[in-house]
């Protein structure tokens, strides 16, 4: 009998008072895929079963949705009444039209609305941590946050939001944002070779006990032969190396991978416990020099 890996393998990380266990769940799949073929029972299925394996940090946002469902109204209804231990991250500032076309980042005014849209779809009176997400795309943002972010601030004084995180972001970003607020976490595009020099980011944000937290972490992996020698050293899957490297850069790395399989669940939660070599991870830096 195969023995389940529970997601605290990797360990676990203080975000703002609660402790979450290092792999956590992305939620966009959930809501918007290239296929739109994952049906409501099944997202249910996926949602309940990532909490039964462990996993108690949730990403999720009020704008990944389709036409056929939200990804906010499917954690609601899947996990509602939710666990005390379990951590539900958020990101404003982006926002959809109903036709599912991006509008342009939200005001300082706006963020409230949002805010409070997420709180009204996961059927709660707060949220653990909202993430100000800027930019456009995957093109990191530029520019001053300060208003934006001191309005979620404000948000946070009130009782809306206990913790606040920034996404899409420079570390100039960061230094501004913490002379505002405290900040618990940074959500940036990270994988092993996408990794925009971020990797003294990571280290930066461990400096200051805030968690790391990539996104597209698969999806930025490589199929390259190295991947894949290492993959069936440890008789485990590409994407599984993919989500252990993310995970080996740092103790305050927490990986969100999304899927609307349960079978990738168990694989993505299984990579907690993949422990790479120094050689291994020496072979995988090697991609990102000669990529």
């Amino acid at each position: 009998m195969t023995e389940t890996i529970n997601a605290g393998a990797a360990g676990t990380w203080q975000l703002g008072e609660a402790t979450v266990n290092r792999m956590g769940y992305g939620a966009m799949r959930l809501a918007i895929t290239a296929s739109g073929n994952i049906d409501r029972d099944q997202a249910i299925a996926v949602l309940r079963r990532a909490v039964e394996l462990g996993v108690n940090h949730i990403d999720t946002a009020a704008f990944y949705f389709s036409p056929l469902r939200s990804a906010n109204e499917l954690i609601n209804t899947a996990l509602n009444p939710y666990p005390d231990d379990l951590v539900i991250t958020t990101k404003v500032g982006p926002g959809r039209g109903l036709d599912g076309e991006f509008l342009p980042e939200a005001t300082p005014e706006q963020l409230r609305l949002q805010v409070e849209e997420n709180i009204r779809q996961l059927g709660r009176d707060h949220l653990d941590v909202v993430n100000l997400r800027i930019g456009s795309g995957l093109d990191r943002g530029a520019g001053s946050l300060a208003d934006r972010f001191a309005a979620l601030a404000e948000l946070q004084q009130a009782g809306l939001i206990r913790h606040l995180g920034i996404s899409n972001v420079r570390p100039e970003h960061l230094a501004e944002a913490q002379a505002i607020a405290p900040v618990v976490c940074v959500q940036n595009q990270y994988g092993l070779t996408a990794r925009r020099e971020d990797d003294e980011f990571v280290r930066l944000c461990a400096e200051q006990k805030i968690a790391f937290v990539p996104f597209f972490a698969i999806a930025s992996g490589t199929g390259d032969g190295t991947v894949t020698a290492i993959a069936r050293d440890h008789g485990v899957s590409a994407a599984q190396v993919r989500l252990a490297w993310s995970l080996h850069q740092g103790p305050n790395v927490l990986a969100i991978p999304g899927t609307g399989s349960v079978a990738h669940v168990e694989e993505n939660v299984a990579a907690a416990a993949l422990k790479l070599s120094d050689e291994e991870l020496a072979r995988l830096d090697g991609l990102h020099r000669n990529g």
